[in-house]
């Protein structure tokens, strides 16, 4: 479901009452007449869905994070905010980038239409600029060549199977965070699909390396054996991109994981 083209059209429909009562029934209403009951709910609810859908289309946009390929960064059921301006100024629906603000950067947590379908939203973390190349073989990832430094920090116990996973803090930039890695789990990329610019990797039985193309990205999950990723479906255009995530704002499981978001 398109929320942005269904709000989008309620804020048409409710503006065309409001100015139609404003502009010209209002005037051939008898004095003190009531409005129309259509009218009357149909002007009143066209401020509110203004203000909701401005903010929404270009300041932040809730989300709520449907499976595990972020853990231990986000978890499923984390409700969380994302930044709508800080790659840019888009029109709403359409999601046309008509003003630069800033790019992706390493690390960041980024949410975007699924290159597959884009009526699906996806949240990964940015690996890979344009024209990088990034590898991750053998469980261990570069990126130009340079080996990207990851520390033992114990186990994570995943609270809904109870089994635990290595654990490791991983830097990309400015960003230090968590991942997980299961030593046991495959090196090589399962079911890759057909992708644009599928010619730029190289899969192996270690892995993948690929050459990022000019405007795209290439993302990972942090639950790094258990995401679907770019390694499997390939690069994120940047036309795709809907915004950086920030905050988790609830999480009715763990109330103590509202904020929590690094």
């Amino acid at each position: 479901m398109n929320f942005a083209l269904i709000l989008f059209l309620l804020l048409v429909a409710t503006g065309a009452l409001w100015f139609l009562d404003r502009f010209h029934a209002r005037k051939r209403r008898p004095a003190n007449a009531p409005a129309p009951w259509w009218v009357e709910y149909g002007a009143s609810f066209f401020p509110v869905i203004l203000i909701v859908f401005g903010l929404r289309s270009f300041v932040v946009e809730p989300f709520k994070i449907p499976s595990g390929s972020m853990i231990p960064t986000l978890l499923v059921g984390d409700f969380i905010l994302v930044n709508k301006w800080t790659y840019g100024i888009r029109l709403p629906v359409i999601n046309h980038k008509i003003l630069d603000v800033n790019e992706p950067q390493r690390g960041d947590v980024m949410v975007f239409r699924y290159p597959a379908d884009p009526s699906l939203d996806y949240i990964k973390r940015v690996v890979g600029l344009p024209g990088d190349r990034v590898e991750y073989l053998n469980k261990r990832l570069r990126i130009n060549g340079e080996v990207v430094a990851i520390e033992e920090s114990g186990t994570y116990l995943h609270p809904d199977r109870l089994y635990y996973s290595p654990q490791y803090t991983e830097k990309l930039g400015e960003v230090e965070h968590s991942v997980l890695i299961e030593r046991d789990a495959p090196a090589f990329v399962p079911q890759v699909l057909n992708f644009p610019a599928r010619e730029n990797c190289t899969y192996t039985s270690a892995g993948v390396s690929c050459t990022v193309p000019a405007n795209h990205y290439f993302v990972l999950g942090d639950n790094r054996d258990a995401s679907s990723d770019s390694r499997v479906w390939g690069f994120v255009p940047e036309e795709n991109i809907v915004g950086r995530a920030f905050f988790i704002w609830f999480n009715f499981s763990d109330m103590k994981r509202i904020g929590s978001f690094h």
